[in-house]
């Protein structure tokens, strides 16, 4: 594994065909917030301001210093920094307008502007990836009505499971948050640095932890039942990235060290869609081996 650096790669557009392995997502959640935008009288609102939350800004934030990982973001996987590696796989998402980093660390800065890669300069002090993706934002001259977080630990993600959390929150005006999951590997169920993730019928968040959820009285990982791993993308109303700021940290927020629960225990919806996706996310420097194997095996450029 080669240490992190300031990166002189190719910019070539990664065309390692992971995408095809999403065609047959469930997108139990787009469906269903076509009738709930209906029973809200998301007609009128469409009248009025054309295409709903139409204008979509992908951005990617990432920041040098980590307690697991320093340097994560420059990180090679298989000769490219990760942090390239996710943005070309953005790139093809055909819902995003426009794509860009957020940092604050020159060097991350450096390397991105290497590839081409649009880069925002944010503050040290942002505490999470929200934060910085708001702050980037507020800089950015063109206005968006939709901002995809996209974490630059998951280089494999597919471009269809970025257009699925986007139209999922364009078909919901009643939340203001959209996300992804995927079944959990029975492995990964004890793994604090997995997430784990439970909705409701109708396809909006209840509850993220890094235990297992749900529990059983046995406390065995139930083999019959769809546990669900969340994955890191997830997407924002504009006006709603602009007020999480300002919300006071919450106590299962600070518990679990989960931002996203800071939305649901301020009683914001959630829109969550379930994907088909063999997550790979980078969250140690063991990690870097077990997703460089997996590309190899399946001759991943």
């Amino acid at each position: 594994m080669n240490p992190p650096s300031i990166c002189s790669s190719s910019s070539s557009s990664s065309s390692d065909g992971s995408s095809s392995n999403t065609k047959a997502w469930i997108v139990h959640g787009i469906v269903a917030g076509v009738a709930i935008a209906v029973a809200v009288g998301a007609h009128a609102y469409l009248g009025r301001f054309g295409k709903f939350r139409s204008r979509v800004v992908g951005i990617i934030p990432a920041r040098y210093a980590s307690s697991r990982f320093q340097g994560k973001p420059l990180v090679h996987i298989l000769g490219k920094p990760m942090i390239q590696r996710t943005w070309e796989m953005a790139k093809l998402a055909s819902t995003l307008d426009h794509i860009v980093v957020a940092t604050d660390d020159d060097k991350i800065a450096e390397c991105c502007r290497g590839f081409g890669a649009h880069v925002i300069m944010t503050s040290e002090s942002c505490r999470n990836g929200t934060e910085r993706c708001n702050e980037a934002l507020q800089k950015l001259e063109k206005k968006y009505d939709i901002v995809v977080n996209i974490q630059g630990d998951e280089p494999l993600i597919e471009p269809e499971i970025i257009d699925g959390v986007v139209k999922a929150l364009q078909a919901a005006p009643d939340a203001v948050f959209s996300t992804a999951v995927t079944s959990l590997k029975p492995e990964d169920a004890f793994d604090p640095n997995r997430v784990k993730c439970v909705v409701d019928n109708r396809g909006y968040a209840i509850y993220f932890s890094r235990g297992l959820i749900p529990f059983n009285k046995s406390g065995k990982v139930n083999p019959q039942f769809p546990y669900m791993l969340h994955l890191g993308i997830q997407s924002y109303d504009s006006k709603f990235l602009k007020i999480y700021p300002e919300l006071q940290p919450t106590p299962l927020q600070l518990e679990e060290d989960l931002e996203q629960l800071k939305v649901l225990e301020n009683g914001y919806k959630m829109k969550v869609i379930k994907v088909d996706h063999e997550a790979h996310g980078v969250d140690t420097p063991e990690d870097v081996e077990k997703i460089e194997s997996y590309m190899r095996e399946r001759n991943l450029s």
